[in-house]
């Protein structure tokens, strides 16, 4: 079996664009939920989101004139400005060859693609000018728009597809990339997952009263992963993206090498026990991590830390108490956890990557990113483990291994072990 190991990194996130402006705000605490007039022009309960701040500059380094026009999806367009920024931070080539490059595929995980753009064509059909959808209208709002997009501008010949587990999707992505380099199906794997935004995605969680309604007039405080005075996740979106590449073909390329994959595992708790469409199966979620652990070769007491799932709802304390049980410690003995929401909101389909991304970050750079909004937990958390170990700023520490892991709809896990690399 083939080491595997990441490469390259890129992300669209709401606190920045970018692997520079991300990794400087994730470490400054900064946060990227804003006010938005849409969502209180449509009186949404919640009027809070964390959408990244795209500029017309930035896209057209990305799509050409005529691929803008008529371009309608936030979906694609996050996902490969993240793709191809892992691609090119990677050190690989953008030159355009006759031959696909066998060796390299994607896959790249979406929730939807493109609503506004299915909105603004139900609208036209309805008009009777279905002649006037344009030709970008399939590639657009077919589910595997985002992969396809990325296949054509990297001329990937190798596996290209978009998978999609809710909330689950990007960590599950970057754990399909891993097996099929493990496996020696291919050399590199461009691993990541998009959301889009706006109302037509978010709608949904606020009619089901799961998203914050509290703090429209403070956003910057709304989302509160592990807070006491947590009332809801925040919607957010943007786009994770990572080289997942063969060890034996980056030290023949001199590739900067960010982390190492030690392993991980995916399961479903079958909405059986306490399991749901919308809730955990506890005994699922402690399996994947425990499998996981399994599968990376190591046990739970070799986890220095945590990127937690932790969506600012009542469920943050249940999922630690998952933490407590799958790795065996609890109290002063457990390790650091935090949770980037707090800086983002709940980028769903996203947010596996997104906060990946983030983890990979903290390996390779040495720190630990401080829990914002999290001044006030959860008394349930409390009793589980030490108040030290969710810290509140970002300070430097040598990390060997951390776990990451995304729970989503559907009753689906995910968790990945990143480790330090060392040849």
């Amino acid at each position: 079996m083939n080491r595997v190991v990441i490469t390259g990194l890129g992300v669209v996130a709401p606190n920045g664009v970018g692997v520079k402006a991300f990794n400087k705000a994730i470490k400054n605490g900064v946060s990227g939920i804003r006010h938005d007039p849409q969502l209180q022009e449509l009186q949404f309960s919640c009027q809070i989101a964390g959408k990244p701040q795209v500029t017309d500059e930035l896209k057209s380094e990305y799509f050409t004139d005529l691929e803008l026009r008529g371009f309608d999806s936030t979906g694609i367009l996050y996902g490969v400005i993240a793709g191809v920024e892992a691609w090119k931070d990677a050190g690989l080539s953008m030159t355009k060859n006759e031959e696909p490059d066998w060796d390299s595929g994607a896959i790249f995980g979406s929730g939807t693609s493109g609503i506004d753009k299915f909105r603004e064509s139900i609208y036209k059909i309805d008009a009777l000018q279905t002649r006037r959808l344009g030709s970008t209208v399939v590639a657009q709002t077919m589910n595997s728009g985002i992969s396809a997009y990325l296949g054509g501008k990297l001329g990937l010949g190798n596996q290209v597809t978009t998978n999609s587990s809710a909330c689950a999707t990007g960590t599950e992505a970057i754990m399909m990339a891993y097996d099929r380099i493990r496996l020696g199906q291919a050399k590199r794997i461009l691993a990541g997952s998009t959301g889009d935004s706006g109302p037509y995605i978010w709608a949904g969680f606020d009619a089901l009263r799961v998203c914050c309604s509290s703090y429209n007039d403070r956003p910057e405080q709304g989302s509160r992963p592990m807070s006491a005075t947590s009332s809801g996740f925040v919607p957010g979106s943007g786009a994770g993206a990572l080289i997942i590449e063969d060890l034996e073909s980056a030290l023949q390329r001199g590739a900067t090498i960010y982390a190492e994959i030690l392993g991980g595992h995916v399961n479903s708790g079958g909405q059986r026990g306490t399991g749901s469409m919308t809730a955990p199966n506890s005994i699922a979620v402690q399996r994947c991590i425990i499998e996981a652990l399994k599968n990376a070769g190591i046990t739970g007491n070799d986890v220095d830390a945590i990127n937690g799932h932790l969506t600012a709802t009542v469920k943050d304390s249940l999922e630690i108490e998952n933490w407590t049980k799958a790795l065996g410690r609890r109290g002063v003995s457990f390790p650091y956890i935090n949770s980037l929401k707090g800086m983002t909101g709940h980028c769903l389909s996203a947010a596996g990557s997104i906060e990946s991304v983030a983890s990979v970050l903290q390996l390779h750079e040495g720190f630990l990113f401080g829990n914002k909004n999290c001044i006030d937990l959860q008394q349930e958390i409390t009793t589980l483990i030490a108040p030290s170990k969710i810290p509140l700023k970002t300070f430097n520490l040598n990390l060997d291994i951390i776990a990451k892991a995304s729970f989503g709809f559907g009753d689906v896990n995910a968790c990945i072990i990143f480790k330090k690399f060392k040849n």
